[in-house]
């Protein structure tokens, strides 16, 4: 085979290469990978494998790690006194629909691609490498940013579980700018001892998970049986100020939706689970069981918080910022040490919520290495640990560093913007590989049907958040669910589903994923200008990342032989259902 000089051996080089850029732009963007490739080639540019010793409960504990941090002691009480009141459980339970619908959208892939790389390979296999490497650098950079913010979190929930000042932790360098001037060594400490316990192994990292899920859970339990036993059943109904609205729904439905926005933010974590799934012994069933099963039991465990939240306080009582630990922290009764009690819980789900999100973001950035998008060092797997030690070591240094000096202010807030986007691509990714095989299904009709769908659905968000209250608002929004519907019957009356999954698939395709869709878009019109803004400076840092390099290494791997370039066709499903890694 030819040698092909690489774009990054001179600076003459790098020059050509540049002056190239729209032609490999035209060539490597839209291009895509196939399953068999990416289980077979991509995987092999890590060296070894890494070790498939993780089953179906280790799933469900790092999901439920994953899900249950701190957030939900804040979040709760925010969406109870601000939106839903007591109905902040039904908030919680569409809230868990949601993400149960997400979560089979991601299990379709996950199962089918057994590969560590999670949303960015099920992009890259359905809509190119661009559309797979802009997701990924925002999953990336969100990651690294708030677990930055939960581990400096750390330190303030476990010095209010101990009576210690966070400011005895932190010592002030006067030099430094305001909200970078405040040293957190303890913050440090703990992601670089995660970052050991993730380089060593998966499988003692998920038994460390499961520890401190327990530990969490009962703590959990504990908060739960309290606001049960010392509440009063009259605060589901009435309010403290009788000036205030009373009843269940003191804002009604759309109160409650309204709370299901903001509380859904608390189920994000799930994702990270599917980026295990190299490391699955029985991928058939431990995947759909980890993954659903987790956000199942999570949603559980919320209900049951957010009602004995509701019983411990009327909805107009609720402290917005910690809404169980001021239930107690003023009482004369003697019961301020529960206060304290949660505060341990809290920092228990903090180091859980940080380990899974560090396992999750390090296998994210060697898959990405794989593709070449990246250097191929961060793709390497350990022999002996069988885990991505480079890919692991880096950002969790990287995370180090910046939790070292900067302030939870200014880092970003926990809500991840980037995540929601994934989750809406990963909806249109399952529906768009259902029904288009490219090369002998025409792919129109199915793009046309996502866009329409789409478009009706950021109407009708819109709508909501904007248009004033009253008859005519509430008709536009019905008709938008009419338009909604039809488009979706049409289109399941009109198109044929192109392949089926061989071993586990979305049931009643296309309604769910499109429900997914819709209620992902409605999500994202939830979120706040300042989310928009980071997600727009992410993406611009991506997309230059991608012009400047990732596109021309790209090229070189494919010129070198390192993968086929498909030419926009995937390989038959045929070729892809030989591959024996996909039989059990």
């Amino acid at each position: 085979m030819e040698t092909h000089a690489s774009s990054f051996s001179s600076f003459q080089s790098y020059l050509r290469a540049l002056a190239q850029t729209p032609a490999r732009l035209a060539r490597r963007a839209p291009s895509v990978s196939s399953s068999y490739e990416e289980l077979s080639k991509v995987r092999a540019r890590s060296g070894s494998d890494m070790q498939r010793s993780l089953r179906w409960f280790d799933l469900v504990g790092l999901g439920i790690g994953g899900m249950v941090g701190a957030g939900v002691f804040v979040t709760s009480g925010r969406a109870s006194r601000l939106y839903a009141g007591p109905a902040i459980v039904i908030s919680y339970a569409i809230a868990g629909l949601c993400a149960l619908l997400s979560a089979f959208c991601y299990t379709e892939f996950a199962v089918h691609m057994r590969v560590a790389g999670g949303a960015f390979s099920y992009l890259r296999i359905t809509f190119g490498e661009f559309a797979a490497f802009l997701a990924g650098a925002n999953l990336i950079m969100e990651y690294v940013m708030s677990n930055a913010a939960v581990a400096r979190g750390f330190t303030s929930y476990l010095g209010a579980a101990i009576g210690i000042s966070t400011e005895k932790w932190r010592f002030t360098v006067p030099g430094l700018p305001k909200g970078f001037n405040e040293i957190d060594l303890v913050a440090v400490a703990v992601v670089l001892i995660l970052t050991l316990i993730i380089c060593y192994s998966t499988r003692e990292s998920s038994v460390v998970n499961m520890i401190l899920t327990s530990l969490h859970i009962l703590f959990i339990a504990f908060v739960i049986l309290m606001g049960f036993w010392r509440g009063d059943w009259n605060n589901f109904t009435h309010p403290g100020d009788p000036h205030n609205p009373s009843g269940f729904f003191p804002y009604g439905p759309s109160g409650v939706f309204n709370g299901a926005a903001m509380v859904y933010l608390s189920y994000i974590g799930y994702d990270a689970v599917s980026t295990m799934a190299e490391e699955v012994r029985n991928p058939v069933k431990d995947i759909p069981i980890g993954v659903s099963g987790s956000v199942i039991v999570v949603t559980i465990l919320y209900c049951l918080m957010a009602a004995s939240m509701s019983k411990l306080l009327p909805y107009d009582m609720i402290d917005v910022e910690a809404p169980f630990s001021a239930a107690f922290s003023g009482r004369s009764d003697g019961w301020e040490w529960v206060s304290r009690v949660i505060g341990v819980g809290a920092s228990f789900g903090i180091l859980t919520s940080l380990l899974v999100a560090m396992l999750g973001q390090a296998r994210y950035m060697c898959v990405i290495g794989r593709s070449s998008l990246v250097p191929a060092w961060f793709a390497r797997v350990h022999p002996k640990t069988s885990t991505p030690v480079n890919a692991s070591a880096f950002l969790g240094i990287f995370t180090a560093a910046i939790a070292l000096f900067t302030d939870l202010n200014v880092l970003l807030n926990l809500v991840s913007i980037g995540t929601l986007f994934v989750f809406y691509m990963v909806a249109n990714a399952v529906i768009y590989r259902r029904y288009v095989v490219v090369g002998t299904t025409k792919p129109w009709p199915t793009l046309s049907f996502l866009c329409l769908l789409s478009l009706t659905s950021i109407i009708f968000t819109l709508l909501w958040h904007f248009a004033p209250p009253g008859k005519p608002k509430a008709f536009v929004l019905g008709a938008c669910v009419v338009i909604a519907i039809s488009i979706l019957q049409i289109f399941h009356c009109m198109v044929a589903q192109a392949r089926k999954p061989e071993f586990w698939g979305v049931p009643f395709m296309p309604w769910l994923p499109s429900i997914s869709i819709s209620l992902n878009i409605f999500l994202l019109g939830s979120l706040d200008g300042p989310s928009y803004v980071r997600f727009g400076f992410f993406s611009a840092v991506a997309v230059l990342v991608y012009v400047l390099y990732s596109v021309h290494a790209s090229y070189d791997a494919e010129v070198d032989g390192s993968f086929r370039q498909k030419n926009g066709e995937t390989l038959k499903e045929s070729a892809e259902s030989e591959d024996p890694c996909l039989k059990v």
